[in-house]
C-alpha cells in the first residue's frame, strides 16, 4: 500500500527511531504526549507540551535528525485538562477515520489523523491531488470541525527524480 520505496520507508522508519529514542532521552513524559512521524525525509510532530521553551527544544531536535528534509511542528502548550472538549476531540478523530475507510476513493491506512480543539491535523500520502481533495472534503464535512490542518504529500512528488 506504502507507495514509498522499501529504501525510503526505512530511511524514515530509522530517522522515526532516531527522533523517539532523542526525544525520551530528553524527558521521558514526551513518550505519551509526542508523536512523530517522518514522511519521505519530512518530519511531522504533534501533541502537547507545558511550555513554549519545549517546543522550540523538540523543533530544534528534530532539524538536527540526520536526514531531515523539513520539520512541520504543530506541538500544542497543555491547557488544563477539560474532559468534555478532549471527549469531543476523540470523537472528530474517530468520524473522520470511519469516514476515510468507507469512501472508496481513499486508502485509509495512508493517513495519521489528530485532532485539537476541534482542528483536524492529517498527515499522509495521497495517491493523487484527486485522493487528497477527498481526504480534505471528508475531513471539512465533519460536525463540529473548526479547521483543517492538513500534511499530505502526493506520492508521485516523493519519488526520487533521476536528473
Amino acid at each position: 500500500m506504502d507507495p514509498r520505496t522499501l529504501g525510503t520507508q526505512i530511511d524514515d522508519s530509522i530517522m522515526d527511531k532516531s527522533l523517539e529514542s532523542r526525544l525520551l532521552a530528553m524527558n521521558k513524559n514526551y513518550f505519551l504526549s509526542v508523536k512523530s512521524k517522518v514522511l519521505d525525509g519530512r518530519i511531522f510532530i504533534t501533541g502537547k507540551v507545558d511550555s513554549p521553551e519545549e517546543k522550540l527544544k523538540i523543533t530544534k531536535l528534530a532539524w538536527e535528525t540526520k536526514g531531515a528534509r523539513s520539520v512541520k511542528n504543530d506541538l500544542k502548550i497543555k491547557e488544563k485538562f477539560n474532559f468534555k472538549k478532549s471527549a469531543k476531540d476523540l470523537l472528530i478523530t474517530s468520524q473522520l477515520r470511519s469516514a476515510l475507510i468507507f469512501n472508496k476513493k481513499i486508502k485509509a491506512v495512508n493517513y495519521n489523523i489528530d485532532t485539537y480543539k476541534k482542528n483536524i491535523y492529517i498527515y499522509g500520502i495521497a495517491q493523487s491531488k484527486e485522493e487528497r481533495k477527498e481526504v480534505i472534503s471528508e475531513a471539512k464535512e465533519v460536525l463540529d470541525v473548526e479547521d483543517v490542518i492538513s500534511s499530505i504529500l502526493i506520492a508521485d512528488d516523493l519519488r526520487v527524480q533521476k536528473d
